[in-house]
This record gives C-alpha cells, structure tokens and sequence, in this order.
C-alpha cells in the first residue's frame, strides 16, 4: 500500500535525513588511502547514535552492520571489513539508512579516494547528474517510467554506461522498503503516476561496462553482496524526497545551496 504523507511525517522525514546527511559529511573526512571499510562503519554508526538516531540498517534481514560500503566493482550490500584498506585512486560508495523516532531516511554517495583517474571521476559525474535527473522528473502528475526513462536514456543511451536493472528505488516510510518500486530504466509516460506526498528513493546505480551484476559470498559468512559482472567499476548516488505540488523536495540533501530549489 501506498500512503501519502502528512506535514508532520514529512518533517520527521527531513529531520532522520538532516542526520543522514550529517554522517556522510563525517564519513568523507575521514576516506583517504590507508583508511579501512571498517573505520567507516565505526565513524557512520557513532555520528548516527551520537546523534539520537538509530542505524536502520543494522539487523536488517539479517545484516550486520550501520552501513554498506563499496569499493570500485562492489555494486551494493558490501559489508564493511576490518582488514579492507582503501587505496588512491579507488571509488568507494557509502550506503546507509537513518531512523530518527520512526521516521526513515535512506541515502548513498560515492567518494573519490585521493587522486582518482578521469574516467573514474566521469563515472562519478555521470551517476550523480543521472539521480538529479531522475529527480526532475518526480513531479505531481507524471509517472514513474519517466524517472528510469530519465536515467536510462542519459548514462546508456547518451553515454554508453551500464545502467543496473536489478536493484532499484523504493517507497520508504514507515518502514525502510516500502511500495512503489522506483526502476531506474522505464518507458516514458508508463507506471504509476506520482502524487503529492509520496515519498520515494532514487538510487542509481550506474558501471562502466555491462549493467548486470553477481552475487559474491563474504569468506566465513552466509552474506552475499553484489559485483559487476564484468569487473568494471560502479558508482551510486541516492537521495530520500518527496513529491510535492511544488515539485520533488530533498530530504537527504548535504548542500541545501547546491540544493536550494529542492528544499523544503
């Protein structure tokens, strides 16, 4: 079921992402090379808690842990490990879920590690215009094929990428996953048409070669997470928002200056 939100839902929602968004700020300090996944883990749950907020992916079906972090081929559901250094010229996407008093807020940003190549960073570029485009398009009246429409027609069409089918966008509040899927491929002018106070993920998740991925087991552990299937790299950026009459608003934004006609 699909609910629309109140105002003071949507308030929760802003505040749990305020928090979010905070920890990523935190997160990035500290990725340079030598870093471990591990450390990032340490410093996203500590500002989460510190913070009054609980770390909604912790337990979660199963995981483990505060937060998902991915380096260079990982497309998603990395764990993070104690023994995983990063190096210059890696890409890593920290990828983790907020709930403040009930109210959820989920969010993924991809980080340069020291002095990456140009093509690294291109992807990165790419993948970060994708979400804002996919954004533009979630506005009262129109439908969720023109979200992945937007997408897919800029990174694979426009520029030869990879754009991950498998893994997709959501519905969240009150809990983390909730309906509608939100796919970030689509036909234009298709799927459920977009009302004011829904409240959705867009999240894509974009490679430098095929977009089909496979499943990977962590060593001494029934946990799988997701590679490329070609090995080529992958970037994601995600943003928690909500449609309103006066266009899609930013729950989970870091820059409200950069963001500024996306505010509350």
């Amino acid at each position: 079921m699909i609910t629309l939100k109140s105002d003071r839902e949507i308030e929760g929602m802003a505040k749990s992402g305020e928090i979010l968004a905070g920890m990523h700020h935190a997160v990035k300090k500290i990725i340079k090379p030598g870093v471990s996944s591990w450390e990032i883990e340490k410093v996203g749950r500590e500002y989460i808690e510190s913070h009054g907020a609980i770390p909604a992916e912790l337990g979660f079906e199963g995981y483990k842990y505060a937060t998902c972090v991915a380096i260079n081929d990982e497309v998603a559901h990395s764990v993070p490990r104690k023994g995983l250094y990063l190096k210059e010229g890696d890409i890593v996407t920290v990828d983790t879920v907020v709930n403040w008093q009930g109210y959820m807020s989920d969010s993924a940003w991809t980080y340069a590690v020291g002095k990456i190549s140009p093509e690294r960073q291109k992807l990165m570029d790419v993948t970060k215009k994708a979400l804002y485009l996919g954004i533009d398009q979630a506005v009262v009246g129109n439908r969720l094929g023109d979200i992945g429409y937007a997408i897919q027609h800029y990174t694979e069409d426009e520029m030869g990428y990879g754009d991950v089918r498998e893994l997709i966008g959501h519905g969240i509040q009150p809990t983390m996953h909730e309906a509608p899927n939100v796919p970030h491929y689509g036909e234009p002018g298709h799927g459920l048409r977009l009302k004011a106070g829904m409240t959705i993920t867009i999240e894509p998740m974009i490679t430098t070669g095929t977009w089909k991925i496979k499943a990977k087991q962590v060593p001494n552990d029934d946990w799988e997470y997701y590679v490329t299937a070609d090995g080529s790299d992958c970037a994601q950026y995600e943003h928690t928002l909500v449609i309103t009459d006066d266009g899609p608003k930013i729950l989970t934004s870091e820059d409200h200056e950069a963001d500024a006609k996306y505010m509350l």
